[in-house]
């Protein structure tokens, strides 16, 4: 089973459609958008020398591990620091997660479920067997149902 990792990004309000959309592109599947409220004050905007936006969004995305490295650069790269989204990202490791299921799970589920509405033409030990209804444990491709 592969690993997750929740990616934590912080816009500017109106720049979380283009991350997302960007995200996908390389094999996000989805995420959870929050509108939200930056604090920053005067001071933290003359240390940095950068205009801060209060009305922030934050984008929560579950990835594979696999692809956090592709995902992180491209949110960089689309809405970092040097873009009009202002964004920053970051990283937190996810022990478990439940509700999560392979990409192919649910064709599966209606073709075992398809076959059990069928005339019993074969033994209960051959439809067991048949290996296009297992589901592949390795299978990277998750979506969050």
């Amino acid at each position: 089973m592969p690993t997750f990792t929740l990616i934590v990004a912080i816009v500017n309000q109106g720049y979380s459609e283009e991350l997302m959309d960007a995200v996908r592109r390389d094999g996000a599947r989805g995420g959870t958008i929050i509108n939200a409220r930056g604090t920053a004050r005067e001071e933290a905007e003359k240390r940095f020398n950068i205009p801060i936006h209060p009305e922030k969004e934050i984008v929560l995305i579950l990835a594979t591990d696999r692809i956090v490295d592709t995902l992180l650069h491209t949110i960089y790269k689309t809405v970092g620091l040097e873009t009009l989204g202002q964004g920053i990202a970051f990283t937190v490791k996810v022990g478990e997660a439940v509700g999560l299921q392979p990409k192919s799970y649910k064709k599966q589920l209606e073709k075992y479920n398809e076959q059990l509405k069928k005339p019993n033409s074969e033994s209960s030990e051959e439809k067991e067997k048949d290996p296009d209804l297992d589901v592949d444990e390795e299978e990277e491709s998750f979506k969050i149902e």
